[in-house]
């Protein structure tokens, strides 16, 4: 994992394929800290936030999260400050709460499709014991959209059914004209079977279009343009 500087008031952390954590997000404003994600557990926030002491920011004050997913969420209990999550998500994470970790409750989950594989893989390689797990729902819960003026800079925290989970979460920042999308252009391993549905990724592709962004930081993909990331999911529509 690095820590790369995208610009004067945000970082990102790169993605690790190994255990599926995806990039953690960093938004410095001049009284309050943002990050986007809190990552697949403990280990994984302590790594990300060594990285932000070693270039003297400050831990985050707030993270928002972009979707339920267990890699986005599971280091929720070991975040500094408080979580912010959109309603769908947190309702999402109550169900998960009651989650048993036990190996036959895991292969019960898969059986009857409320896991998939890979996740259930990537989880065994996270956690060597299970019982380290800790499933925990925001300290903020938001319908549509929430705005935080960090000083300085405004973060724009917008809820919408994106084609890779109904509860996704965009995290836009004006100022800077940059957009956090989480996983929410990927296609759909839950409801789906690992393909796009064709409405809702038209859909998101169309709702893009109106957002005034230059650059896109994504979930566990390299840093695209608008228009980069625009034509990649018009070529994955027209496959439809």
């Amino acid at each position: 994992m690095e820590l790369i500087k995208l610009n004067e008031r945000i970082w990102y952390a790169t993605p690790e394929e190994e255990t599926d954590r995806p990039v953690l997000g960093y938004i410095k404003g001049d009284r309050y800290a943002l990050a986007v994600d809190a990552g697949n557990s403990k280990i994984h926030v302590e790594k990300f936030y060594e990285l932000l002491q070693l270039e003297d920011l400050k831990l985050p004050d707030y993270t928002a999260i972009t979707h339920w997913h267990w890699d986005h969420t599971f280091g929720m209990h070991a975040i500094n400050g408080m979580t912010i999550a959109g309603h769908k998500t947190n309702e999402k994470l109550k169900q998960v709460m009651h989650w048993k970790w036990t190996e036959e409750a895991m292969k019960e989950r898969l059986k009857s499709g409320e896991d998939i594989a890979f996740c259930d893989e990537c989880i065994k390689k996270e956690y060597s014991s299970r019982e380290e797990i800790q499933v925990k729902t925001a300290d903020i819960a938001f319908k549509e959209k929430l705005s935080l003026d960090l000083g300085g800079i405004t973060c724009e925290l917008i809820a919408t059914e994106a084609p890779h989970s109904r509860d996704s979460v965009l995290i836009y920042v004006p100022e800077l004209k940059v957009l956090f999308t989480g996983d929410a252009d990927a296609e759909d391993y839950y409801e789906n079977q690992g393909r796009y549905d064709k409405k809702l990724l038209k859909n998101y592709i169309e709702y893009l279009k109106t957002i005034d962004f230059n650059t896109c930081v994504i979930g566990h993909s390299p840093v695209e343009t608008k228009a980069s990331e625009l034509a990649y999911l018009e070529e994955e529509l027209a496959k439809l």
